[in-house]
């Protein structure tokens, strides 16, 4: 007791804590570490953007410039900037008739997977009705089916009934082949929703419809809107679908610009800012819902 007493009046340095140390470092280690990953994450992210950056700049050059050197150029020339290349685009009536026709099979396309699928994947988490669990299992073999297979048979079922070059066909088939993914999707996020939940709204008072659209819609969010872009970006984005069943006289922009880079030493002015318009619009949407997105990408993985 008296040598304890000595050593606290002589004023001796405590005692360090075990483990202290380690703690620290592991701590300085971490957030190297995090630093280092988010550096990392940065410039995957500015290489990601490089070739619509490059898109950009070569869409605001001459044909002439853009013949004669590389993107880069720009920084060291900047006087080869021009909106020309756009006042021409805006001019070509093949090119804005095509981003029309484009807007009118991915807006409804969209929409109707939506509509479809959000029903459909309520009617099969929630609803009794005989040889529920084997129409799923048939919605999850439609997954596996390439659309290659239908091309021919679709083709031939278009000709005969008057959608064959239509827009209405372009729509039809892409909400025919996005509605398995929809359900499934759909599907296993609703029947993540509390039970207990739906049973309150049902003692309230509620029916089905009021149910889905008060209730499990809301819910189903993220979900909906991260189908929406997958949806938005496979239709937009399309041109085999479009090449065989789109009006040839009103082609969506993707065939457009396939027809434009046949001649592509004459029309680079055109092509070059249709490209862009083309790339930035699912830009666009996917980093105005990207959140939405992230919430709602791994819906309904898990159970």
């Amino acid at each position: 007791m008296t040598s304890l007493t000595t050593e606290t009046a002589a004023g001796a340095a405590p005692r360090s804590v075990p483990g202290s140390g380690a703690r620290l470092a592991a701590r300085i280690a971490g957030g190297a570490a995090s630093g280092a990953v988010r550096v990392f994450l940065v410039l995957a992210g500015l290489f990601w953007l490089m070739p619509t950056v490059g898109l950009l700049l070569s869409s605001l050059r001459s044909p002439s410039d853009i013949a004669a050197s590389g993107w880069w150029e720009v920084f060291t020339a900047p006087a080869q900037l021009t909106t020309e290349n756009y006042t021409r685009l805006l001019s070509n009536d093949t090119i804005t008739g095509s981003l029309f026709s484009t807007v009118l099979i991915t807006v409804p396309a969209t929409l109707l997977v939506l509509l479809i699928g959000s029903f459909a994947g309520y009617a099969f988490a929630w609803l009794e009705f005989p040889g529920r669990d084997w129409w799923f299992l048939g919605v999850v073999a439609l997954l596996v089916v390439p659309v290659q297979v239908a091309l021919v048979p679709v083709s031939k079922l278009f000709g005969a009934v008057g959608l064959f070059e239509t827009t209405a066909g372009v729509v039809l088939f892409h909400t025919a082949f996005g509605l398995p993914f929809a359900i499934f999707l759909l599907r296993n996020f609703f029947a993540e929703i509390p039970r207990e939940l739906l049973e309150a709204a049902r003692l309230d008072g509620a029916g089905e419809i009021r149910l889905f659209t008060r209730v499990v819609l809301p819910l189903g969010g993220p979900a909906i809107a991260s189908l929406g872009i997958f949806q938005f970006l496979w239709v937009w984005n399309d041109m085999l679908v479009a090449l065989i069943f789109a009006d040839s006289q009103s082609p969506p922009i993707t065939v457009a610009l396939q027809q434009q880079v046949r001649q592509f030493g004459n029309n680079v002015d055109v092509l070059a800012p249709g490209a862009f318009v083309s790339m930035v619009v699912p830009l666009v949407v996917f980093f105005a819902f990207q959140r939405q997105f992230a919430s709602g990408v791994m819906a309904g993985a898990v159970k």
